[in-house]
């Protein structure tokens, strides 16, 4: 099985910029399709992004498309998810999550996914 490790959060300004990565061991990420989810105090975990086990198709929230991309390196085993443009309503606990099932009908489904990280805090002040 696969094991993952979030990192790269932090505390931010509206408007700005983070990064986190999402390093995975025990099994090579390329047999997995990949995705993120984020949990607000309060709320329930939801989908922001997601990805094909190739990298090729990707999949994102409405409330974070255009500024959120995810992306992939399987030689490095990490996946990564590029937030840019920052709002106050983006702080939550982001996981990174590996699912063996494929396609749009399952990339935003939680329950497909069988493995998870501890997730990293991201915060965005006004």
């Amino acid at each position: 099985q696969v094991q993952l490790v979030e990192s790269g959060g932090g505390l931010v300004q509206a408007g700005d910029s983070l990064r986190l990565s999402c390093a995975a061991s025990g099994r090579t990420i390329s047999t997995y399709n990949m995705g993120w989810f984020r949990q607000a105090p309060g709320k329930e975990r939801e989908f922001a992004a997601a990805d094909s086990w190739s990298g090729s198709t990707t999949y994102y929230a409405d409330s974070v498309k255009g500024r959120f991309t995810i992306s992939r390196d399987n030689a490095k085993n990490t996946v990564y998810l590029q937030m840019n443009s920052l709002k106050p309503e983006d702080t939550a606990v982001y996981y990174c999550g590996a699912s063996v099932y494929s396609g749009s009908l399952y990339a935003r489904d939680i329950l497909k996914y069988g493995y998870w990280g501890q997730g990293t805090q991201v915060t965005v002040s006004s």
